[in-house]
Formats: C-alpha cells, structure tokens, sequence
C-alpha cells in the first residue's frame, strides 16, 4: 500500500477520533469558563443577600448589647436581594419565566439566624395550573435544639447564649452557659469545652440532615419539571461548615445547569453579621481644658463632650488622639 492510501486510511479512521476530541475539549472549556462565571455569580449574590439581612426598622430588632452576634435576619428582603443579583448577573433580570426557571437549579437556600434557622425549598401547590403548582416556600423557623437522656433539652445559639430544660428542677432557663454553671444541673452546661463541641456539631448536624431532606424533594419537583439531572447533598468541606455557623448568614446552591456534556455544581455562603465599631469619644481634661479623643473603652475620667464614628473625624473638631496604653 503506498503511503498516500496510508495517509488517507490514517485520517479516515482518527479524524473522527480527533474530532470528537476537540469537541469535548471546548466543552470542558466551556464549562470551566461558565463555571467559573457561575461560581462568581452564586457568590456575589450569597454576599449581598448576607449585607442586607441585617437591615431591620425596629430598634428592637437591631443587634443585641449582650451579644455580637445577635441580629434578626431578614430572610424575605436577603431573598429579594439574592435573586435580583442573581438574574442581573445572568442577563435575565426582565424575564420573570427565566427566573423561575433559574430556581430549578437552586435546590435551597439557607438563612441562619442567630437562635435558628429557615429553609427556602420548592413546595407543591393544588392551583391547577402546572406552570403555578410550585411555589419556593419558606420553612418556619429551626431551632438548633438538643436534648440529653435525663430529660434537659437545650435550644442554641450562634454564640453561648441557650434557652434550656432543667428537667431535675423542673422549668426553662436562658443564659450564657457560664452564667447557668452554677443555677442548673443540666450536665453539658457543666464544660464550657464540651458545651461548644456539641452546640457546634448539633448545629451543623440539623442544617445537614434538613437539607438533604430537601434536595430529595427536590429531585421530585425537577422531574415533574423536565429536568433529569439527579440532585444530591453537596460535599461540603467540615471547617467550611463550622465557618457558616460562626454567624448569622445565608448558604445557596446551585446544581445541574448543563454545559456540553458536563454539569456545573457548586454552593456559597454570605455572613450578615452586623460588626459593630468601637465608638469615639470626645472629652475634655478638667485639668487643663485639652480636648482629646479616645476609645469609648477607654476609662480615664475626662468629661465626655461629643461621640463620633472615627478619630479623623473627631480630629477635625479639634480633639487631640489620647493614649490610653498609657495609663
């Protein structure tokens, strides 16, 4: 056989071969680069869901004195945020129906609040019409409860804080665990070491086990909807859920948008835990009448005169910045 008719056998049979090759590597490509843009989406809307869901209009609702991490979510007005971030960034911001179907591929959201948290999920609803028989449904508030062979139960909290059983004395408490060491018999309230351990865990495990209730329903729902992409619990690495329950915030998912042949999977978190800044105070030194300006921790008796949000802020008043290392 001469070589041309080698040549021409060799790119008959690999020519397919190579063909099918490139069309796979520009799908891997594809997918790398929509799943990088997705991941970037999913992420930027967790973020600003997370800014706004401590955004309340009562005074009462605001963060607590006694604790740094108690803030009143607002799951309602994260939700809004997160699916206008989200349809903004996936150039559907004016297709409702786009929208809606963009949830098909959210198998949940996750709010955790400070003593609990909701889970959005899709939920059947007898309308009668199939295009408005599913609707994403808030559950009620979880709380991050645990209960002992003796008969205590306890409901955490995103910090120490516990409303607690006392069963051997019969009535509810509420405190930080060190301050109910000495008023209760409730046994895990007795090792501030141990008490962490199972109130991190606990909380991790509730959100976990509620999840992967939920992705299961919602494998039902997408079926009905056309979508044969099979949704399963999300491997999540163990330090990133001990983050998510450090403080309030809210956790999304996003599976089964086909790419080619592949499937883009990934999952976000946002914290909306309103960091609260030292105040600055303004005071005068009744010795020498001399302005200065320092921490609202800082106790040197001088006479408070103005509060301010920063020193430069205060320096432009014409305070002076006082050391307080230095008594």
């Amino acid at each position: 056989m001469k070589i041309t008719e080698l040549s021409i056998v060799f790119v008959l049979i690999f020519f397919p071969l190579f063909w099918i090759i490139s069309l796979h590597t520009q799908d891997a490509e594809e997918a790398n680069f929509l799943g990088h843009r997705y991941r970037s989406t999913l992420q930027t809307a967790v973020m600003d869901a997370g800014a706004v869901m401590h955004q309340n209009e009562k005074q009462s609702d605001e963060a607590g004195y006694d604790s740094t991490k108690f803030v009143k979510a607002d799951k309602e007005l994260a939700l809004l945020t997160f699916t206008q971030t989200m349809a903004l960034n996936m150039g559907i911001q004016d297709d409702a129906a786009a929208i809606r179907n963009m949830f098909n591929y959210i198998p949940a959201v996750v709010i955790l609040d400070y003593d609990g948290y909701y889970m959005l999920s899709t939920e059947t609803e007898l309308t009668g019409n199939r295009e408005d028989s599913f609707r994403q449904v808030w559950s009620p508030k979880k709380p991050y409860t645990y209960s002992d062979s003796y008969g205590n139960s306890i409901n955490f909290t995103l910090d120490d804080y516990v409303y607690a059983y006392d069963a051997s004395a019969g009535r509810w408490v509420e405190g930080f665990q060190k301050e109910l060491v000495s008023t209760t018999q409730i046994p895990l309230l007795q090792d501030s070491s141990v008490f962490e351990q199972v109130r991190r865990s606990r909380i991790v495990t509730s959100v976990q086990d509620d999840l992967a209730d939920v992705i299961n329903r919602h494998n039902e729902f997408a079926r009905k909807n056309g979508v044969s992409y099979t949704f399963t619990m999300p491997l999540i690495a163990q330090e990133d859920w001990y983050n998510s329950v450090n403080d309030t915030g809210i956790m999304a998912f996003i599976q089964g948008i086909g790419v080619g042949d592949q499937k883009i999977n990934n999952y976000a978190i946002g914290g909306g835990r309103l960091v609260k800044k030292t105040a600055i105070v303004g005071g005068v030194d009744p010795l020498t009448g001399i302005k200065y300006y320092y921490p609202s921790t800082c106790g040197n008796g001088y006479r408070a005169e103005e509060v301010f949000t920063d020193g430069r802020q205060a320096a432009a008043q014409g305070y002076f910045e006082y050391n307080c290392s230095n008594r």
